[in-house]
């Protein structure tokens, strides 16, 4: 089982966002994927997915889970085999929760794409689509490289 942790600033919209499109692409590989979401920091603790990006999940036809925002903590690095952040933002504080990720585990998720960017935070930008856009390729990308890991 591939066990894959998504993790945005608050786990309100990016994270949650990235866990469900996932879900969503590896509907059909029932046992194979483990997938969940968090935030580096507790502003948000407890709370649902932020209704724009909701909305925004619901109008691009993405099912979704039901989800309370949690904060990750250092044993969440020995419980995933990748931790996937946002932005540099998400990398650093990974760094600092964890002490260091002396095993590769912690990327960014645009980078699966080939895409040295980071999927920009809508809760600043007002741009629920554009971000979950990024997602979309982000999350596709990693499926694609993690099947051609698996295959070979």
């Amino acid at each position: 089982m591939i066990r894959i942790l998504f993790i945005c600033h608050g786990n309100i919209c990016r994270s949650p966002a990235a866990e469900m499109v996932m879900r969503q692409l590896t509907a059909d590989m029932k046992g194979r994927f483990q997938i969940d979401s968090a935030a580096t920091t507790t502003e948000e603790i407890g709370n649902e997915i932020y209704p724009p990006m909701r909305r925004s999940l619901m109008n691009h036809g993405i099912p979704l889970v039901p989800h309370r925002a949690r904060k990750t903590t250092r044993s969440d690095y020995g419980a995933y085999d990748y931790i996937i952040g946002m932005d540099e933002e998400n990398r650093y504080d990974l760094h600092r929760i964890y002490g260091g990720d002396p095993e590769g585990k912690v990327s960014l998720l645009m980078s699966w794409a080939g895409i040295n960017d980071e999927v920009s935070d809508p809760w600043y930008t007002r741009d629920f689509d554009r971000a979950l856009s990024d997602i979309e390729k982000g999350c596709k990308a990693l499926l694609k490289a993690l099947s051609g890991a698996r295959s070979e």
